[in-house]
């Protein structure tokens, strides 16, 4: 009998719920839950859903930390046919209102603990229908009198039976919606089909030469997409994840890797450089880890013989992507001392391109826009039909998209890439994009300050930081420390910028728009 291919995202988790039922799919806050279990929650939630109205193509918001409600919630919507959206749960409440309004959210799922923010928000979603929290007892304390009412997550899973209505989901149907921030200030829903999804997390699983035994910690949110696609490729495999909420608490980190003998440790600068810092305090060394990955940001060449000390059996990936395709290149890891400064070849099964302004193929060693072939290109940007022209031009031959990514980079010899610079005024800090006009709106709705602009500034360790100019209106005694109390409270916490700069002044060009160029010699 022939083996049927998988199509879906989903597909292959009852098939590792059969054939390994009693194997940990995910450890978490100190429990451990097989794929059984996975299988079993992820159905009785998708049949609960479904009874309350979820359809086909509908948007479930999961606005929750790296926690099991959540991994069962991500499959639970799949299988109920809908696209889920994680939300970074450091959100707002002006950002949280519009990711939920552009996308006519009906489903809210959600922690307890976060009811501070979305009780708020609640009002302001006409489309919202049902609300489940995870939390428990705490679930009535924290969230009386909502409307819509809130029903209790683990109440709700423990009543449904698992059966789920088959939706009739093909691959071509929209598994996700990511939002990324927008040059406009508002953030782009990224959409991503079953197809784009899984064949991503595949082309990773190849290149990184992984398998089902390994077990993979992850300190990333799953709203970054690279967080989000630790689990989907460790289910993919049938392995092992090791959540964590962050990497807040390094030696916590440290004493799970021990623990449970992790095998694949996926970083971002910011994160080795705590490693590294913690390494020079008291040596560390971890010798179960096989690989570790880095994205996000460039890794500053010097970590690479210094991260070696710490994993001396691990093979270290550097990569990089971009939400509207996942990936799109990485560097061999016998290559990372070799090229230093470059992030590698087209991930398997796609092919990438370097053109002029004008559209003109540029040789090696020219810097060039660069383009991305391959399955897993976006499906566009949610309701933004201009934008989704903007990155997806025609391609080279009749009736295809490519991704403009907009990127400049020039390409060697040996087809190795390397990174030039941004051609938006997007920054990107952390492995997340911030957006300037998103950061100085922030900033101008603080009573007291009268100009405001946003910049990114290179950064080793960051990729870019978020870098404030503010001029205050006269007789204001604000300062930096107020400044960023109030941001902090408006903003997510990378969003916040590194430096805030009083001035009294900005530069202005003819037509009395603030010169940003200008400003970084202030």
């Amino acid at each position: 009998m022939p083996i049927k291919p998988q199509r879906l995202l989903h597909e292959i988790l009852p098939l590792h719920a059969r054939n390994l039922p009693d194997k940990v799919a995910v450890v978490v806050g100190g429990e451990s839950y097989t794929y059984a279990q996975l299988e079993d929650q992820s159905a009785r939630l998708a049949a609960a859903l479904q009874q309350r109205g979820l359809g086909r193509g509908d948007r479930v918001a999961i606005y929750m930390d790296n926690t099991w409600p959540c991994v069962v919630s991500i499959y639970a919507v799949l299988r109920a046919g809908a696209t889920f959206l994680v939300v970074n749960p450091q959100t707002k409440h002006d950002k949280l209102a519009y990711v939920l309004n552009d996308c006519t959210v009906r489903h809210l799922i959600t922690d307890a603990h976060l009811a501070f923010v979305f009780r708020e928000v609640l009002p302001d979603v006409p489309s919202l229908t049902h609300l489940i929290v995870s939390g428990g007892d705490k679930v009535a304390e924290q969230c009386e009198g909502l409307s819509p009412a809130a029903e209790v997550f683990e109440t709700v899973v423990e009543g449904a039976p698992a059966e789920v209505f088959d939706p009739g989901t093909i691959a071509l149907d929209l598994a996700s919606l990511i939002y990324t921030s927008g040059s406009t200030g508002n953030p782009k829903g990224v959409m991503h089909t079953h197809q784009s999804m899984l064949f991503a997390a595949q082309s990773l699983i190849e290149y990184l030469r992984m398998d089902e035994q390994e077990v993979i910690i992850n300190v990333l949110p799953m709203a970054f997409d690279y967080g989000l696609y630790q689990l989907l490729m460790s289910v993919q495999m049938g392995a092992t994840l090791v959540l964590e909420r962050s990497f807040t608490y390094p030696a916590e980190v440290f004493n799970r890797m021990d623990q449970h003998g992790v095998t694949a440790f996926p970083g971002v600068p910011t994160i080795y450089s705590m490693i590294l810092a913690a390494h020079g305090r008291k040596p560390l060394c971890f010798p179960s880890i096989k690989r570790i990955t880095n994205t996000a940001a460039a890794l500053p060449a010097d970590y690479v013989p210094r991260l070696k000390e710490v994993f001396p059996n691990a093979l270290i990936f550097k990569m990089y992507g971009l939400t509207e395709c996942k990936r799109v290149s990485y560097l061999e890891p016998e290559l990372a001392e070799v090229k230093p400064r470059s992030v590698g070849k087209a991930i398997p099964g796609t092919e990438v391109y370097l053109l002029s302004p004008e559209g003109e193929p540029v040789p090696p060693g020219q810097p060039g826009i660069l383009h991305v072939r391959g399955p897993h290109l976006m499906r566009g940007y949610w309701n933004l039909p201009e934008k989704s022209a903007e990155m997806l031009k025609d391609g080279p031959y009749p009736g295809e998209k490519v991704l403009r990514t907009g990127d400049w980079f020039h390409m060697d010899e040996d087809g190795c890439l390397y990174f030039e610079g941004r051609s938006d005024d997007i920054i990107k800090t952390r492995g997340e994009k911030v957006s300037p006009v998103e950061v100085e709106n922030a900033l101008y709705a603080i009573p007291g300050v009268e100009e405001a602009a946003v910049i990114g500034v290179t950064d080793d360790l960051l990729g870019q930081a978020v870098r404030a100019y503010v001029v205050l209106t006269a007789g204001c005694e604000l300062d930096e420390r107020r400044l960023r109390k109030e941001l902090t409270s408006r903003l997510e916490n990378f969003m916040v910028p590194r430096d805030i700069l009083l001035v009294d002044s900005l530069p202005k060009s003819a037509n009395g728009k603030i010169n940003k160029k200008d400003l970084v010699g202030i």
